[in-house]
């Protein structure tokens, strides 16, 4: 018979391994993907965990930045408000040497 008429039966594609075997195959590939990704970032090297801490860090700077934006806006447009609402008491009261 002609070897490329051979269809090959379930029991031939299936490979036993062990569960320790296999476990240890899965760390390896995890293992190898984590570097690959990093690398295609550009974090691969032995500066690696201080070049992704100093980018949590910007990150984290970036955050306080913009919190602190956002509460410096919030401040100034209450106290905005609030020098509004004293001129206008002020005029209306004649306080600031309106006409009596």
């Amino acid at each position: 018979m002609n070897a490329e008429h051979i269809t090959p039966s379930p029991e031939d594609n299936v490979l036993t391994v062990r569960k320790e075997d296999f476990e240890d195959l899965l760390d390896r590939a995890a293992e190898r993907g984590a570097e690959r990704a990093l690398v295609h970032l550009g974090l691969e090297g032995p500066h690696a965990a201080e070049d992704i801490r100093e980018l949590r860090d910007l990150l984290e700077a970036w955050r306080d930045a913009r919190r602190t934006a956002w509460r410096t806006v919030i401040r100034v447009a209450t106290t905005s408000l609030l020098v509004v609402a004293l001129l206008g008491a002020a005029i209306k009261f004649k306080i600031m040497g309106g006409s009596q």
